[in-house]
């Protein structure tokens, strides 16, 4: 009973995972050129200091970041900033900045 119990949460806890929009590096590069404003060219070299970089990060914090800057949920000294930049950003375009910024170093 524990075993099946254990297997339907694993299985659940999954979905999440499955229903994520894959991204795709190269519509990511295209459509990030207001993030390189603020944040430098592949988000390498953010134009303040307490800007952060982007490059190198993981897909998932940057999806997560976005998505939370986008909900409003994201509190912080930037985050005025962020609100307006994000708000028309979809789920797939949310999931391609992700992917790109991830492969930059």
């Amino acid at each position: 009973m524990n075993t099946k119990i254990l297997a339907c949460t694993l299985a659940l806890a999954t979905l999440p995972a499955l229903s994520h929009a894959a991204g795709d590096a190269t519509a990511g590069a295209a459509k990030s050129a207001a993030c390189s404003a603020c944040h430098g060219q592949g988000g390498a070299q953010p134009i303040m200091p307490t800007y952060p970089r982007l490059a190198g990060q993981s897909e998932g914090y940057i999806e997560y970041a976005i998505k939370t800057y986008k909900s409003q949920e994201r509190k912080g000294a930037q985050a005025a900033l962020m609100y307006p930049m994000v708000q028309n950003l979809t789920d797939q375009d949310i999931a391609d900045l992700a992917a790109y910024f991830s492969t930059q170093q």
